[in-house]
């Protein structure tokens, strides 16, 4: 993306004098334009010359990753030089998902740390996923709950892919690699368009043997914006238009009742139509129910519904995302 230039951040006196953010009452007084020393951030972080910009793209010892950056740069850099390049993303990552197979897709946070009970129950609920859709489990292959998954794929013996991204939420350092999975499995995307493409592939069906699904667990700003990103295209058809994809929200410790107070209140507004929110997806608030819902929705014989799962106990249930000491 372009660093912004001066003028796009300090604006100039004239689009600072309309009357809405003028002083109440009293005569609007002078104003004076924004100077750089008075700005609450560096101006190292608005301008950049072209030759800082630049960097350089090396081929990585996995065909399918890129490591991109100089020394002293970042990591990643999402400027292109043109459109081709981000289709060329994609298209990796619609390769990946042919070699890897189409399978569940998990959307959470990358902040929850491995001792938090929803850590537990994510992995849990991967790995008996993997067993009953016999599929591939898809993540960002981040931190948190997105690795939680991966744990429990693995766990279950059950092949795993991911489209990583250089730095997740609550990370101060930029890695173009994961630190356990085989290269061959994921693909680091400079590009936030081609790891959505790529997520959004691994989960359309083709045929009536795809068994895949949408797993929303608890989540940030991130998992947010892919899970309605995702919602709105099941409601316009684009996913599931000919074979339906089931898409599950875990409401793990009542997280997102908040949201669907709001959902609610959307439809008294007349901004959301009645039932439209509910018939897009199924609220779990947990595992077994779940597992219920994908063995009916795939028509899995019950003697075949053999959920190794543990209930969580209410005195394990913590407030917030901290570390359990």
């Amino acid at each position: 993306m372009e660093a912004a230039t001066a003028n796009s951040v300090v604006g100039s006196s004239a689009e600072f004098a309309r009357p809405w953010l003028r002083p109440s009452g009293g005569r609007a007084r002078p104003h004076t334009p924004l100077s750089f020393r008075q700005l609450p951030w560096p101006t190292s972080r608005l301008v950049r010359s072209r030759a800082d910009r630049t960097r350089g793209v090396v081929a990585a010892a996995n065909p399918h990753q890129q490591q991109v950056g100089l020394e002293g740069g970042d990591a990643m850099d999402p400027e292109r030089g043109s459109p081709g390049e981000v289709r060329e993303e994609i298209a990796r990552c619609y390769e990946l998902v042919r070699r890897l197979g189409r399978g569940a897709v998990y959307l959470g946070s990358s902040r929850v740390p491995a001792a938090h009970p929803h850590y537990h129950q994510t992995a849990q609920l991967a790995a008996e996923i993997a067993k009953l859709l016999d599929c591939t489990t898809w993540t960002g292959a981040g931190p948190g709950l997105m690795d939680a998954a991966i744990q429990g794929a693995l766990e279950a013996d059950k092949p795993v892919g991911g489209f990583k991204i250089g730095k997740e939420a609550g990370e101060w350092t930029t890695s173009n690699f994961h630190p356990y999975l085989p290269p061959e499995t994921y693909l680091t995307c400079r590009f936030f368009s081609a790891r959505k493409h790529g997520l959004v592939d691994a989960v359309v069906r083709n045929s009536l043997a795809d068994r895949t699904a949408i797993v929303a667990l608890p989540g940030g700003i991130g998992t947010l914006d892919e899970l309605f990103e995702i919602m709105a295209l099941i409601q316009l058809e684009r996913i599931g238009s000919a074979l339906p994809v089931p898409f599950l929200l875990m409401n793990y410790d009542s997280y997102y009742s908040k949201l669907l107070e709001f959902l609610n209140d959307c439809e008294d507004w007349g901004t959301v139509a009645p039932g439209e929110v509910a018939s897009l997806w199924k609220i779990c608030n947990g595992n077994h129910e779940a597992l219920e819902y994908l063995a009916q929705f795939y028509d899995v014989p019950t003697g075949e519904r053999n959920y190794d799962i543990s209930p969580l106990l209410k005195k394990h249930r913590v407030p917030s995302y901290t570390v359990m000491r």
